[in-house]
């Protein structure tokens, strides 16, 4: 361990709580979303990469804002949403990024904490490999067979089991009264 998070000023273990908490935040409307778009089971995941494309072009060569009231039933009408190639390359090219410096912030704290240089490892390689198995599925479900949508299920939910872990473990050890030494 490079740090002791648990011995730690308590700005740190707070800069760390405050970080962990956002994260949180931002997997739970993460988490709403998906359940939104894509569903939460390989079959609807891969209707939505593997369905029809989109008939919009993206982006839209011109816009124009028109403004006209919406109810709960013109929502559920529409119909199951679908990813094209060029909407699923903006989404890698923008959360890609953002999954690795996530992965190595929550990295960052996982060298705090004490755990063997095993389990360390092993949690730094879930947190890159979970949205690399995410996107790795995305892609060959869009450009292969729709049977690789069990990837990106299986990279959500390692994200997802990855933040909790780090996120346990970081607040037990910096938050827990400190045995006598």
């Amino acid at each position: 361990m490079l740090y002791d998070l648990g011995r730690a000023d308590a700005r740190v273990k707070w800069l760390v709580t405050c970080l962990l908490g956002t994260f949180g935040l931002a997997y739970l409307f993460g988490g709403w979303m998906v359940g939104l778009f894509g569903g939460f089971t390989p079959a609807s995941v891969a209707a939505t990469y593997a369905g029809p494309e989109m008939s919009m072009a993206m982006p839209p060569s011109s816009t124009v804002v028109v403004e006209h009231p919406m109810s709960m039933q013109d929502f559920a009408a529409q119909e199951h949403h679908t990813i094209d190639r060029n909407l699923l390359i903006q989404d890698t090219h923008v959360h890609v990024p953002m999954y690795g410096v996530i992965a190595a912030m929550l990295g960052l704290v996982v060298l705090g904490l004490r755990l063997s240089s095993k389990t360390g490892y092993a949690l730094i390689t879930l947190l890159f490999a979970a949205p690399w198995l995410d996107f790795l599925g995305m892609w060959l479900t869009k450009l292969v067979a729709p049977g690789f949508a069990v990837l990106t299920v299986a990279g959500g939910w390692a994200m997802g089991l990855a933040y909790i872990i780090v996120a346990a473990l970081a607040m037990w050890q910096m938050w827990r009264p400190l045995e006598a030494s």
